[in-house]
Protein backbone atom coordinates (compact mmCIF):
# COMPACT_ATOMS: atom_id res chain seq x y z
CA UNK A 1 0.00 0.00 0.00
CA UNK A 2 2.82 2.76 0.62
CA UNK A 3 4.17 1.93 -3.15
CA UNK A 4 0.92 3.54 -3.75
CA UNK A 5 1.59 6.55 -2.37
CA UNK A 6 4.65 7.54 -4.69
CA UNK A 7 2.84 9.28 -7.47
CA UNK A 8 4.53 10.41 -10.49
CA UNK A 9 6.95 14.03 -10.03
CA UNK A 10 4.71 16.72 -11.12
CA UNK A 11 4.98 17.74 -14.90
CA UNK A 12 4.97 21.49 -14.29
CA UNK A 13 8.54 22.95 -14.34
CA UNK A 14 9.17 25.26 -11.29
CA UNK A 15 12.84 26.68 -11.22
CA UNK A 16 14.32 27.73 -7.74
CA UNK A 17 14.70 31.47 -7.33
CA UNK A 18 18.47 30.97 -6.63
CA UNK A 19 21.38 29.79 -9.12
CA UNK A 20 23.16 28.53 -6.35
CA UNK A 21 20.43 26.07 -5.01
CA UNK A 22 18.75 24.43 -8.67
CA UNK A 23 18.52 21.06 -6.94
CA UNK A 24 16.09 22.40 -4.61
CA UNK A 25 12.78 22.42 -6.07
CA UNK A 26 13.76 19.44 -8.08
CA UNK A 27 14.51 17.59 -4.67
CA UNK A 28 10.60 17.10 -3.60
CA UNK A 29 10.39 15.51 -7.20
CA UNK A 30 12.46 12.94 -7.21
CA UNK A 31 10.23 9.70 -6.10
CA UNK A 32 12.54 8.27 -3.29
CA UNK A 33 11.12 11.82 -1.98
CA UNK A 34 7.43 10.70 -2.00
CA UNK A 35 7.99 7.13 -1.30
CA UNK A 36 9.86 8.58 1.96
CA UNK A 37 6.78 11.14 2.98
CA UNK A 38 4.60 8.47 2.11
CA UNK A 39 5.79 5.88 4.75
CA UNK A 40 6.54 9.56 6.93
CA UNK A 41 2.94 10.50 6.51
CA UNK A 42 1.01 6.83 7.02
CA UNK A 43 2.94 6.17 10.04
CA UNK A 44 1.88 10.02 11.21
CA UNK A 45 -1.43 9.50 10.20
CA UNK A 46 -0.99 5.85 12.29
CA UNK A 47 -0.31 7.93 15.32
CA UNK A 48 -3.03 10.29 15.55
CA UNK A 49 -5.88 7.73 15.27
CA UNK A 50 -7.81 9.60 12.32
CA UNK A 51 -8.96 11.68 15.04
CA UNK A 52 -8.99 15.70 14.94
CA UNK A 53 -8.64 17.74 11.56
CA UNK A 54 -5.84 19.71 12.90
CA UNK A 55 -4.09 16.78 14.35
CA UNK A 56 -4.34 15.31 11.23
CA UNK A 57 -2.74 18.77 9.38
CA UNK A 58 0.07 18.58 12.13
CA UNK A 59 0.94 15.27 11.55
CA UNK A 60 1.24 15.74 7.79
CA UNK A 61 3.23 19.27 7.72
CA UNK A 62 5.23 17.66 10.56
CA UNK A 63 6.08 14.44 8.27
CA UNK A 64 6.82 16.85 5.20
CA UNK A 65 9.53 18.87 7.59
CA UNK A 66 11.04 15.89 8.52
CA UNK A 67 11.33 14.83 5.00
CA UNK A 68 13.41 18.19 4.20
CA UNK A 69 15.53 16.72 7.03
CA UNK A 70 15.82 20.42 8.46
CA UNK A 71 17.72 21.97 6.07
CA UNK A 72 15.02 24.92 5.20
CA UNK A 73 14.04 27.37 7.15
CA UNK A 74 10.26 26.49 7.19
CA UNK A 75 10.64 23.02 8.11
CA UNK A 76 12.55 24.29 11.06
CA UNK A 77 10.36 26.06 11.77
CA UNK A 78 7.33 23.59 11.50
CA UNK A 79 9.54 20.86 13.50
CA UNK A 80 10.55 23.34 16.87
CA UNK A 81 6.42 25.20 16.41
CA UNK A 82 5.23 21.26 17.30
CA UNK A 83 7.84 20.96 19.85
CA UNK A 84 6.86 24.26 21.24
CA UNK A 85 2.82 23.60 20.85
CA UNK A 86 3.47 20.58 23.12
CA UNK A 87 5.46 22.80 25.95
CA UNK A 88 2.88 25.04 25.58
CA UNK A 89 0.01 22.08 26.43
CA UNK A 90 2.44 21.29 29.58
CA UNK A 91 2.57 24.75 30.75
CA UNK A 92 -0.86 25.17 30.00
CA UNK A 93 -1.97 22.85 32.76
CA UNK A 94 0.91 23.15 35.26
CA UNK A 95 0.99 27.06 35.89
CA UNK A 96 -2.52 27.75 33.64
CA UNK A 97 -1.57 30.80 31.98
CA UNK A 98 1.01 31.88 29.54
CA UNK A 99 2.87 34.73 29.15
CA UNK A 100 4.17 35.93 25.68
CA UNK A 101 6.03 38.75 24.91
CA UNK A 102 4.86 41.39 23.76
CA UNK A 103 6.33 44.58 21.08
CA UNK A 104 6.74 47.79 22.08
CA UNK A 105 4.99 50.73 20.78
CA UNK A 106 8.18 52.25 19.38
CA UNK A 107 9.89 48.62 18.12
CA UNK A 108 6.38 49.14 16.04
CA UNK A 109 6.97 52.35 14.68
CA UNK A 110 10.50 52.17 14.08
CA UNK A 111 9.79 48.89 12.07
CA UNK A 112 7.47 50.35 10.38
CA UNK A 113 9.59 53.47 9.09
CA UNK A 114 11.87 51.01 8.20
CA UNK A 115 9.98 48.92 5.77
CA UNK A 116 8.47 52.28 4.14
CA UNK A 117 11.53 53.37 4.01
CA UNK A 118 13.56 50.43 1.98
CA UNK A 119 11.37 50.31 -1.26
CA UNK A 120 7.86 50.38 -3.04
CA UNK A 121 5.51 49.77 -0.26
CA UNK A 122 3.07 47.67 -2.50
CA UNK A 123 6.08 44.80 -3.22
CA UNK A 124 7.20 45.30 0.87
CA UNK A 125 3.64 44.75 1.70
CA UNK A 126 3.43 41.80 -0.21
CA UNK A 127 6.63 40.18 0.56
CA UNK A 128 5.22 40.75 4.06
CA UNK A 129 2.78 38.24 3.68
CA UNK A 130 4.48 35.82 1.97
CA UNK A 131 6.51 36.17 5.15
CA UNK A 132 3.78 35.15 6.96
CA UNK A 133 2.55 32.04 4.70
CA UNK A 134 5.76 30.35 4.91
CA UNK A 135 6.68 28.70 8.42
CA UNK A 136 9.68 30.87 9.89
CA UNK A 137 10.00 33.26 7.21
CA UNK A 138 8.87 36.35 8.70
CA UNK A 139 12.00 38.09 8.76
CA UNK A 140 13.91 37.39 5.62
CA UNK A 141 15.60 39.54 2.70
CA UNK A 142 13.78 39.10 -0.31
CA UNK A 143 15.93 36.70 -2.38
CA UNK A 144 16.31 34.23 0.16
CA UNK A 145 12.26 34.72 0.83
CA UNK A 146 11.29 33.63 -2.46
CA UNK A 147 13.73 30.71 -2.23
CA UNK A 148 12.37 29.22 0.78
CA UNK A 149 8.71 30.05 -0.46
CA UNK A 150 9.59 28.34 -4.14
CA UNK A 151 10.96 25.42 -1.88
CA UNK A 152 7.63 25.22 0.23
CA UNK A 153 5.60 25.38 -2.34
CA UNK A 154 7.28 22.26 -4.28
CA UNK A 155 6.89 20.64 -0.84
CA UNK A 156 3.34 21.56 -0.42
CA UNK A 157 2.87 19.95 -3.85
CA UNK A 158 4.41 17.13 -2.96
CA UNK A 159 2.05 16.69 -0.29
CA UNK A 160 -1.01 17.37 -2.21
CA UNK A 161 -0.37 14.72 -4.57
CA UNK A 162 0.65 12.44 -2.12
CA UNK A 163 -2.56 12.61 0.08
CA UNK A 164 -4.67 12.22 -3.23
CA UNK A 165 -3.00 9.10 -3.86
CA UNK A 166 -3.41 8.05 -0.18
CA UNK A 167 -7.49 9.38 -0.58
CA UNK A 168 -7.75 7.50 -3.83
CA UNK A 169 -6.33 4.30 -2.04
CA UNK A 170 -8.63 4.40 0.72
CA UNK A 171 -11.38 4.78 -1.67
CA UNK A 172 -10.41 1.96 -4.07
CA UNK A 173 -10.20 -0.04 -0.63
CA UNK A 174 -13.86 0.96 0.63
CA UNK A 175 -15.36 0.11 -3.21
CA UNK A 176 -13.19 -3.60 -3.23
CA UNK A 177 -14.88 -4.02 0.35
CA UNK A 178 -17.95 -2.96 -0.19
CA UNK A 179 -18.35 -5.11 -3.34
CA UNK A 180 -17.08 -7.68 -1.42
CA UNK A 181 -20.07 -7.96 1.13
Amino acid sequence: MINSFSSSPPSSSSSSASNNKPQQASKWRSGTQHKIYGRRLLDALRATGGGQPRAVKAAADSALALTARGQTRWSRAILLAGAACSRRRVLVKAGGKIRRRHRRPQQQQAMASKSKAAGDGKVQERLRVLGRLVPGCRKLTAPDLLEEAADYVAALQMQVNTMRALADALAAAQLSDANAD
